[in-house]
C-alpha cells in the first residue's frame, strides 16, 4: 500500500526589523512536533517559501 501525504506551504516574509531566525526556527520546531518535515525552500525576493510534508 502506498503512503499518503499531507502538504503545507509556509511563506516567510521579512519583518520591518529583518528576518528573525529564532522565530522561524521556533515555528519549524513546532511543526516538527506535529509531524511535519521540511522538504524544500524556494527563495522569493527577500522572503522564502517553505514546503513541508507529513504522512497521514
Amino acid at each position: 500500500m502506498s503512503k499518503r501525504w499531507s502538504y503545507k506551504v509556509m511563506e516567510v516574509k521579512p519583518a520591518f526589523t529583518g528576518l528573525k531566525s529564532a522565530s522561524i526556527e521556533e515555528q519549524l520546531n513546532q511543526l516538527g512536533l506535529q509531524g511535519w518535515e521540511l522538504v524544500s525552500v524556494l527563495h522569493a525576493g527577500l522572503g522564502a517559501w517553505l514546503y513541508l510534508k507529513k504522512e497521514q
